[in-house]
Formats: structure tokens, C-alpha cells, sequence
């Protein structure tokens, strides 16, 4: 798979499509890009090319902690230099959940790089404001405080890392447990500072400037309660939205492999608007 050097940390990525514009998917929590390779591969037969990647700090890709800004400010502005890196630039930034918070704050940072915007099941709203930051955050806080770094290590999130990529355990136990509590409090922060509005981290105001073409999909479950993105959609002019044929769930999470069956329709809908803007 292969690997590019992005400021001083090395992502993980993968190109599907060999041909047409080039369109970033980026998954939610901190989960690898595969499994958006079905969806991709689904968007690529429309005339894309799809570029998947593991988000440092994701998947297959480095550890490096820092706790200066939001993760969805960094991982958008790592997406803008790896664009850049692959001559894939300018194209549309698309996510889900996390992915999508990203998408967003890279619209905001770097909207000379981006061709518009693909937003799925935006998360927000009371119930994912206290939910997130403890799933993020809070707990690895407590367990670095507990058994240290070696605990942090045999976590299943961080376990799925140093899988991965095995000199992640390396990175991760040169931090001291101080300084991991110390990010990771910082990060916490940050994430509940920005909790109360429309999507984590983005204002309304912000949400108002964003002048790209925006296609919204919302989601159906608590964290990404489809409230969250008609809000979104109200909010960046000129925006589309696209329902798909779903209740909302009065579950937590709904897991994106259980819209496996509404993928046909994603990525229609998406190459659809994508070919509107090329137009």
C-alpha cells in the first residue's frame, strides 16, 4: 500500500479509479479507509478517481500526538498537502462523521484546494456531545492515569494501531503517561469547547462563508442525528441534500457497513452532483 511522507508523519493511502476527477473519502471515528473501499469503488465506476487514506493517528498510518488545535483541523490540512503531493488537487472532500467535520474544517482552510464538498451522516447534537469526547478522549485519559502507557497500548483502539503498524507502539511509549494526559486533556478541551454548536468545531458564521458546492447526506442514529445535517444544509448556501429511503434509529451508532445497501444510491447521488459542478 502506499505510504506518503506528510509533515514528518507517514499516511497510509490508495487511489481507486484510474481516471476522471479526483473525489477524498474520509472515514468517521478513528478507523482505517477500508471500509470505504466499497463505496469508492462504486463512485470510481462513475469516471472518479477516489483517494482513500488513514488520518495520522488512524488505521495504518503514524501516531504523533499534539494537542495545539482540533485533530480535524490537522487532519484537514495534512489531506491539503497530500493533495498537493499526488497533483490531486483541486478536488472534492468528502467524509463521514469525523470525515465529514474534516471535509468541513478543510473547506474553511483550504477552500482553493477543494472543488466542493460531500458531507455524510454530520454528527452533532446533545447526545454525541456527550458521547464523543468520553469515546475520543476521557477514557484513554483514565486508563493512562491508571496503568500507563503500557495500558494505553493494550487498549483494542490503540491495539488496532500498533496492528497495523507496529512502530506505533514505539511512538506511543516514548510519551510519558503526563504527556499523553496532557494532549489528550487538551484535545478533550477543545472538542467540548466547540460541543454546543451546529457541528463540532464549526460556527454557524462559519458554516454561512463557506462558498463551495455542498452535498449533505444525513445520517439516522443519536451521534448523527439527521437533524444535525438539514441544520448543515440550512446553513451553507446554496447546499444540496439528498435523503436516503431511512428512518432514524433510536440507537447510538449505527455502523456505516449497515448502509452498505443504500451505497448504489450514495454514490449516484454523489457522481450526480459532482458532474453538475463539472458542468
Amino acid at each position: 500500500m502506499p505510504i506518503a511522507n506528510i509533515r514528518g508523519v507517514n499516511l497510509r493511502y490508495q487511489i481507486v479509479g484510474d481516471n476522471g476527477p479526483f473525489v477524498t473519502l474520509i472515514t468517521g471515528g478513528r478507523r482505517g479507509f477500508d471500509e470505504f473501499v466499497p463505496l469508492a469503488e462504486k463512485v470510481a465506476a462513475h469516471g472518479y478517481r477516489v483517494l482513500l487514506h488513514d488520518r495520522r493517528n488512524t488505521g495504518a498510518s503514524d501516531i504523533k500526538m499534539q494537542g495545539e488545535e482540533v485533530e480535524e483541523a490537522v487532519w484537514a490540512d495534512d489531506l491539503a498537502e497530500l493533495l498537493r503531493q499526488l497533483d490531486a488537487a483541486p478536488a472534492f472532500i468528502g467524509g463521514s462523521s469525523s470525515g465529514a467535520r474534516t471535509a468541513l474544517m478543510f473547506g474553511l482552510r483550504h477552500p482553493e484546494t477543494a472543488r466542493g464538498l460531500l458531507l455524510l451522516r454530520v454528527s452533532g447534537g446533545a447526545f454525541a456531545a456527550q458521547r464523543l469526547p468520553e469515546a475520543y478522549y476521557e477514557q484513554f485519559i483514565r486508563i493512562a492515569q491508571e496503568g500507563g502507557m503500557d495500558a494505553i497500548c493494550e487498549t483494542p483502539e490503540y491495539g488496532e494501531r500498533i496492528a497495523a503498524n507496529p512502530e506505533n507502539r514505539a511512538r506511543l511509549m516514548a510519551l510519558s503517561a503526563e504527556e499523553f494526559i496532557e494532549i489528550q486533556t487538551r484535545l478533550r478541551d477543545l472538542f467540548v469547547a466547540g460541543a454546543d454548536l451546529p457541528v463540532f468545531g464549526v460556527t454557524e458564521v462559519e458554516l454561512n462563508s463557506i462558498d463551495l458546492p455542498t452535498m449533505v447526506i444525513p445520517g439516522n442514529d443519536k451521534v448523527h442525528d439527521s437533524r444535525s445535517g438539514r441544520a448543515v444544509h440550512a446553513m451553507i448556501p446554496g447546499s444540496e441534500m439528498h435523503v436516503l429511503p431511512m428512518e432514524d434509529q433510536d440507537v447510538p451508532v449505527v455502523p456505516f457497513e449497515d448502509w452498505e445497501a443504500h451505497e448504489p444510491e450514495i454514490a449516484q447521488t454523489l457522481a450526480d452532483f459532482m458532474a453538475r459542478q463539472a458542468a
